[in-house]
């Protein structure tokens, strides 16, 4: 019996493919095949509709079983965006303060280690700490905030700090991006969030976030901190201004570096929240769409599944973005990862995004069990 005919979930493969259109049918052969998809046949897949929709979804599915099985992961963590000033001014992000204005915070050290605590004291394992650019911050805040955690709390997983961050902590230290990782690494951080990424196409950077960390530059931080042995999440942001050739190199670019390094943990697609995003709001940047579709949602994350199933095994749902009844939904279409319980979350809910920010184990539990 070959791969294709293979009983993985009872499913006929070969009568659903020979019902649907040859391209995505000869595409989705490909990967139930255990072969790798191009970014090109993965942009049919995010074009397609009815039963090629399904089709697809299906075999996502399908490789999230052969690959980690039914096992749901989460992680009991607190999300800490220490500061809300910034010097960038991001078309997506409604978080971000210029620094004279009232609404501006930073959070002193002593208050995120008193925060780590508690977090640590209602059962977490991690706190995920990420935050704005302030003007004039001191070279070594972050090495600071890192070795007074660890000093109260040695047994805590630091996930902290995205690429924008430790470019910008390079700078202020007036240090090299590997002398800087060199030195987070050294006073506690476990892993980054490969965030800052949303789309790595340098021109439609260059619209929605004029002065952002650069396409090359966000591939030399994460490469840096896999060589130095430091893993990181990965992700992108979609349901703006991108195309799905567009989702499609992004995923492949994120691909081709985990084949180099091995050094991504997963991948997590976020939708784009558009309410209060001031590209939208106040029409900075035209045909701006109102975030993703739910069907757009499920491709990506499907289409996300079969594009890496052969190099990163966990794809993980932003329950906070996408709320916990889609959360579920994406588990039978290739996600396994629900992320962690954040506690607070001002990002997201900042652009709008209605779904809390806390997620109870117990919650997780429920989730899992009736998906």
């Amino acid at each position: 019996m070959s791969d294709i005919e293979s009983n993985d979930l009872n499913v006929d493969f070969s009568g659903i493919l020979a019902s649907i259109e040859p391209e995505i049918s000869r595409v989705l052969k490909v990967a139930i095949a255990g072969g790798d998809i191009s970014a090109s046949d993965a942009c049919l897949l995010l074009d397609s509709n009815g039963l090629e929709y399904n089709a697809t979804v299906l075999v996502a599915d399908v490789l999230r079983r052969r690959t980690v099985g039914d096992i749901v992961t989460y992680v009991v963590n607190r999300n800490i965006n220490f500061t809300n000033v910034c010097i960038k001014r991001c078309g997506f992000c409604a978080f971000s303060r210029d620094f004279r204005q009232e609404e501006g915070y930073l959070l002193p050290v002593e208050e995120i280690v008193r925060r780590s605590k508690e977090a640590w004291d209602y059962g977490a394992t991690e706190v995920c700490i990420q935050a704005g650019l302030p003007p004039q911050m001191e070279g070594d805040l972050y090495i600071r905030l890192c070795e007074a955690i660890k000093a109260e709390l040695p047994d805590i997983h630091i996930h902290g700090f995205s690429p924008e961050e430790v470019l910008y902590g390079s700078i202020r230290s007036k240090t090299s991006i590997r002398q800087h990782l060199s030195d987070l690494k050294e006073a506690g951080v476990g892993s980054l969030p490969g965030t800052s990424a949303e789309i790595l196409d340098q021109a439609l950077r260059d619209k929605i976030s004029p002065g952002r960390i650069t396409k090359d530059q966000w591939i030399d931080v994460i490469t840096t901190a896999h060589d130095l042995g430091i893993q990181t999440t990965s992700t992108v942001m979609f349901g703006h201004v991108e195309t799905n050739l567009q989702i499609a190199e992004h995923i492949d670019i994120i691909r081709n570096i985990q084949m180099e390094t091995g050094g991504f943990t997963e991948f997590v697609p976020l939708s784009f929240v558009n309410s209060e995003a001031p590209m939208f709001l106040k029409g900075l940047i035209p045909n701006v769409r109102t975030g993703p579709t739910g069907m757009d949602v499920v491709k990506v994350h499907a289409v996300a599944r079969i594009m890496l199933n052969n190099w990163i095994p966990n794809i993980q749902a932003s329950w906070v973005k996408e709320g916990d009844r889609i959360s579920q939904l994406l588990l039978t279409a290739g996600v396994n990862d629900l992320g962690g319980t954040l506690i607070n979350e001002s990002i997201s809910t900042s652009a709008g995004a209605q779904h809390g920010q806390l997620m109870k184990p117990s919650q997780f539990r429920d989730m899992i069990r009736d998906a």
